[in-house]
């Protein structure tokens, strides 16, 4: 007599499954081929591209290397600057022109001296400028200059008022402004020196037989007898 509860059990009831051997799969699968239930997954023929000698490999690099764009220079110069500070930008400039054009290390000692109130600022910045320079940029400290030093007049604050005798008032403002630097790498203070000595250098002029094109060195204005 049928009895579904145990045609439920044993359809439905976990158990161990028996691992079917390689010769039943192949079985199963011819037998599927000729009844054309074949899995479509089955018809695919994967390809594997065979693997490159690390010679190959490398060459294959190297042309990849010299057929690509161009390989991309390196970071030549490092803009910094100060943030917006209670100061004249004619005050300020007069710093920025002192600093223009020195070696980095000599701008530094200049503001280590110098009397101005802005200088202590000036002196942190370039401190700062320096370091970020030669961590991120990967440029040589001891051959910074700053190349260039400019003026940027900052946010204008609301006008004040300033009491006057006889029931007057005026307005007073107090500017803002911060100063912008670019630092490159050039040539020292010692090799600026050595340069100057070579130019002037080739100026003397020796006496020889024969008369040479070049001016004379220290002409006198009249005759020498």
């Amino acid at each position: 007599m049928f009895n579904p509860l145990n045609w439920v059990k044993e359809k439905l009831a976990p158990g161990v499954k028996e691992s079917q051997s390689q010769e039943e799969i192949q079985t199963a699968k011819d037998q599927a081929k000729k009844e054309g239930t074949t899995n479509l997954f089955e018809e695919v023929v994967t390809v594997v591209p065979p693997k490159a000698a690390p010679a190959e490999k490398a060459g294959q690099k190297r042309a990849g290397m010299l057929t690509g764009l161009p390989k991309k220079k390196g970071p030549t110069s490092h803009k910094y600057s100060t943030a917006n500070f209670k100061i004249s930008h004619r005050k300020l400039n007069m710093l920025g022109r002192q600093i223009s054009g020195k070696p980095i290390d000599y701008a530094i000692l200049q503001m280590q001296f110098s009397e101005k109130r802005a200088s202590t600022r000036i002196l942190n910045m370039l401190a700062t400028a320096r370091d970020h320079a030669g961590r991120y940029k990967r440029l040589q400290e001891g051959k910074l200059v700053v190349s260039e030093a400019w003026v940027t007049k900052g946010p204008r604050p609301p006008k004040r008022l300033e009491p006057r005798g006889r029931g007057h008032y005026g307005t007073r403002t107090h500017p803002h402004s911060k100063l912008t630097v670019v630092l490159k790498e050039g040539s020292t203070l010692e090799q600026q020196k050595v340069e100057v000595k070579k130019r002037k250098l080739k100026k003397i002029v020796s006496a020889a037989l024969q008369r040479e094109d070049k001016p004379i060195r220290n002409p006198s204005p009249t005759w020498g007898w």
